[in-house]
């Protein structure tokens, strides 16, 4: 069998400060775009991508609900962002387990930043998942880059917020950098509670391919 690795830009990016792969199927969602400050160049650039797809929606109701979904979207991307997120993927997958029709799962791949006092990197691997009461499935794990953790929760919107009151399964990975003063968190999130296994096994790849150090240093 064949892979194929494609680079990012921010591979070769000094201060990128953690380096990672995610398989195929998930398509990134440029934050700093997304969210650009208006009259910016990135602003200008987001309105011409979009100005295509905005004019082929015919009809002028359907034209402003997907612009109000698109302000919707961004609204939680400056949330994410408010709490370190610098990492933020849409997966999309075809369901081939026996016995399935082979509908489209959908999943958000996230990479955060979290701060921690300093203790050696296999306390706050523990710490991390110990601390939280909701966290099921606990793990601790050896990776490449050092200890970790790994657990899961699930989550139910509250009636008060509008949402569908669909399970979502989220789980994360802890990762401890080598300064011992901050932590990589990532984090998959899924409404299809029933794949848990598959989606945990597919984090714990990407955590097993997360450094701290550029993969380009030897190249």
């Amino acid at each position: 069998m064949t892979y194929r690795v494609f680079l990012d830009d921010s591979a070769s990016d000094p201060s990128a400060g953690v380096w990672f792969a995610v398989p195929g199927g998930f398509t990134e969602l440029p934050i700093d775009i997304l969210l650009a400050e208006p009259a910016s160049a990135e602003a200008e650039r987001l309105q011409q991508a979009l100005a295509p797809l905005v004019e082929a929606i015919p009809d002028g109701v359907t034209r402003q609900q997907f612009i109000a979904q698109l302000a919707s979207g961004q609204q939680l991307l400056r949330a994410l962002r408010e709490v370190g997120t610098v990492h933020c993927s849409l997966g999309t997958h075809r369901d081939d387990t026996v016995g399935n029709n082979g509908e489209i799962l959908h999943s958000l791949f996230t990479v955060s930043w979290r701060d921690i006092a300093w203790s050696p990197r296999a306390v706050s691997a523990a710490r991390a998942v110990a601390t939280a009461d909701q966290h099921s499935n606990i793990e601790y794990v050896d990776l490449p880059s050092g200890p970790a953790s790994m657990g899961e929760m699930l989550r139910t919107p509250n009636p008060e917020t509008g949402l569908l009151p669909t399970p979502m399964l989220q789980i994360y990975a802890y990762l401890p950098h080598p300064d011992c003063k901050r932590m990589a968190v990532l984090m998959l999130s899924t409404t299809t509670v029933e794949r848990r296994e598959q989606y945990r096994e597919i984090l714990r790849q990407i955590a097993e391919l997360t450094s701290f150090e550029s993969p380009l240093v030897d190249a």
